[in-house]
């Protein structure tokens, strides 16, 4: 049986495996922004946080003066407000109905798709995995799949080979990530984009990343995570892997770097459990030995979550900075700069512990350690830190401005790094 054929098969069989639990609906849960001021107005809001499975914090909880999206049953409303009251805890309300914006947007581009793959919605993973098995027949020799691994529902990390190399000429590498968090829609989009682009641009730049790089780019790192917020659960984050009487963990807290030290939950319910052991999940566990088959050809490592709009590079467990520092600042102020040409967007960042919050187990942090990558970052894209819709979920309106400013920036951040000696 040939690789392709596997492949669409195994498609198939998740497709049929798909549960059809009711839809998850959150009719009348509120969207809060929440700030806490200092030490002891953030040790209560991460005890709020692991304790009741009411509240769901659309980060973790791990630093001062950070604001924090918080979805709030309607019978917890009364004890939540009430606690940040009696604490003197900032908060202002963004959204008085969630289901209101999901209805708005999400189920429409789930139920009333185009049939043509396009970046005018948001696509489900058989259509994005359709589409990427059908690049290898429209480039055959160009384009590759790859087989990165099985997700706990047994659907294929699948992702493709982009190499206009001739023969067994190795050129440069390039790993592009995304989806790693189920409900940041717009970074599977905005990969899928990429990839098109490389393939069908006629813009000198992008040509030139095309034709001089190999690119391997994974757009559905958690596929049964992502499958699980189109049919049951918008709102889900995590795997899909059982712990107790809870499901799934972080798989960005779980790789076997500095794993379980810092900005994570031990709370099985958390949506940033880190899970009971490194490499716990076998969706990161499986990507990681794809990624150690590439050891020493990937220069540059790329991960794509939504949202806050930032750029970040190692690390996420110490505030420590890599040896490369000067190099990491260097391309970090050339790509925001690209970023905001275009539509004027304003991106932010640094070091992951710094500049968002501390985060152990992250894929950009076992990449840079674990394969030879001396470059890896991550960018947290559209919205903004301070939207004023709910942060995870971005308007399919949105998909072609964030994906089309996103890769003025990766143009910029390989020129860069290219500039400085990194490309061997």
């Amino acid at each position: 049986m040939s690789l392709k054929f596997s492949l669409i098969f195994a498609l198939c069989l998740a497709a049929v495996a798909v549960s059809h639990a009711e839809r998850a609906r959150y009719d009348n849960y509120r969207v809060y922004r929440v700030t806490a001021s200092d030490a002891n107005e953030l040790a209560f809001l991460k005890e709020m946080e692991d304790s009741s499975d009411s509240l769901i914090f659309m980060e973790g909880v791990h630093s001062v003066d950070r604001d924090i999206e918080v979805v709030v049953a309607p019978h917890k409303l009364p004890d939540f407000l009430r606690s940040l009251d009696d604490k003197e805890i900032d908060y202002v309300l963004v959204e008085k109905n969630l289901q209101a914006q999901l209805d708005d947007d999400d189920e429409v581009q789930i139920k009333g798709r185009a049939k043509a793959y396009g970046w005018t919605e948001y696509q489900t993973l058989d259509e994005t995995y359709s589409w990427l098995v059908s690049l290898t027949k429209a480039y055959p020799g160009i384009v590759s799949v790859i087989d990165g691994g099985k997700s706990y529902e047994k659907r294929t990390i699948l992702g493709i080979k982009i190499s206009f190399s001739k023969g067994k000429v190795q050129k440069p590498g390039i790993f592009i990530e995304a989806g790693m968090h189920a409900r940041e829609w717009i970074a599977p989009a905005t990969t899928t984009y990429i990839i098109n682009q490389l393939l069908t641009s006629k813009d000198a730049a992008i040509q030139d990343l095309a034709q001089n790089y190999d690119w391997y780019i994974v757009p559905h790192a958690n596929p049964d995570g992502y499958v699980y917020t189109h049919t049951t659960d918008r709102m889900w984050r995590k795997t899909r892997q059982p712990h107790g009487t809870c499901y799934g963990a972080d798989p960005n807290r779980n790789w076997d770097f500095h794993w379980g030290t810092v900005g994570i939950s031990k709370n099985p319910c958390s949506d940033t459990y880190a899970g009971p052991s490194a490499f716990s999940e076998i969706e990161a566990k499986s990507l990681a030995n794809y990624l150690k088959t590439l050891n020493g050809k990937i220069q540059l490592y790329i991960s794509f979550h939504s949202f806050s709009q930032y750029v970040l590079y190692p690390y996420g467990h110490t505030s420590e900075l890599p040896e490369n520092a000067a190099d990491y600042k260097r391309v970090f102020d050339v790509t925001v700069n690209a970023i905001k040409q275009r539509y004027g967007t304003k991106y932010t960042g640094g070091n992951i512990y710094d500049a968002i919050y501390p985060a152990s187990g992250a894929s950009v942090d076992w990449a840079f350690a674990n394969i030879g990558s001396r470059m890896a970052f991550c960018l947290e894209l559209r919205p903004g830190p301070n939207a004023l819709i709910p942060g995870f979920k971005l308007p399919a309106n949105k998909i072609l401005p964030t994906a089309e400013e996103t890769l003025d920036g990766v143009i910029a951040m390989v020129n860069e790094v290219k500039a400085l000696g990194y490309f061997k």
